[in-house]
């Protein structure tokens, strides 16, 4: 196992020579391509077997899908991810995927893996409404190809900010987030901030969707844009948009990594029900302490 880490390391070294977002352009590009319908099954069950995903829990059939891309940001038959049942202070999971950092933000710093730090004001950007999560705990949920790629809202409330930062696009996996230094503020990245109403009244959380190489795409859903455009770095106020766990919140194009923050006046309240491993859209990763 540590060969096999120390071989990922050196190619990640490699990728230093890499033209990184012309080759994520073009790798998108080629994504986006339309196949052939005698070709969409073939080509998108390979695919899939490849990267172990799940076609059973498709909403369409593997042939109605136009393009790889389509096939990455499909949806999920209905039903299939049912959010937890609300509880005082719940989160719930905004991905499937695998929970692989996670602590609380200590004097604006989070640990990246392996002891690498990285400062909350450089995640965010400096976001005017950064302040609140000065005490956040915080998750890291990492997708892998086969991963459902659809973002979904965590908490009742209401959106007050989406942004956009851009940045490079180095890898994201075991390897480069154990020897990137900063990599999670240094790759492009998009973010929405909402804070929690009912249940979840005290409680401000973000959802930072960080992009990586062949992933430049991060989508955050329309709605949330009321007809605007992401800057290439910058925030949008959002009025009070009213959500609901479960909402759709922006989808990544082939997949990559959210850090979520759980801050606001209650965040030392907030106690994390699940520790690091795999994790679905809509299962409860903290509380309330009771």
């Amino acid at each position: 196992m540590e060969a096999v880490f120390t071989q990922r390391a050196d190619m990640h070294r490699l990728l230093r020579f890499y033209p990184k977002k012309a080759g994520s352009l073009a790798v998108g590009a080629l994504a986006r391509l339309r196949l052939p319908e005698s070709l969409r099954r073939p080509l998108l069950s390979r695919f899939a077997s490849a990267f172990g995903a799940n076609l059973d829990e498709a909403e369409k059939e593997i042939g109605a899908y136009v393009s790889f891309l389509d096939f990455f940001t499909r949806r999920l038959k209905p039903g299939l991810r049912p959010q937890a049942t609300a509880v005082p202070g719940g989160v719930n999971s905004p991905v499937d995927g695998v929970v692989i950092a996670e602590g609380r933000v200590e004097e604006g710093t989070l640990i990246q893996a392996k002891g690498l730090p990285y400062r909350l004001d450089e995640l965010l950007d400096g976001d005017a409404g950064a302040s609140a999560f000065a005490d956040a705990h915080y998750m890291t949920l990492y997708l892998a190809p086969k991963d459902y790629h659809r973002i979904h809202v965590p908490i009742p409330g209401a959106c007050v900010a989406v942004g956009r930062v851009e940045g490079e696009l180095w890898p994201v996996n075991a390897a480069s987030t154990a020897t990137t230094p900063r990599l999670y503020v240094r790759n492009r990245r998009a973010y929405w901030i909402a804070r929690g109403a009912r249940e979840d009244e005290g409680l401000v959380v973000a959802a930072v969707m960080v992009a990586a190489t062949h992933v430049g795409g991060v989508v955050v859903d329309p709605r949330w844009l009321s007809g605007r455009l992401l800057p290439r770095r910058g925030r949008l106020e959002v009025a009070n948009l009213p959500c609901s766990s479960g909402d759709d919140l922006g989808a990544f194009e082939l997949g990559s990594t959210v850090v979520l923050l759980v801050g606001g006046p209650r965040a030392a309240e907030w106690i994390p029900a699940r520790g690091l491993g795999p994790v679905r859209v809509g299962e409860r990763l903290g509380s309330f302490r009771t």
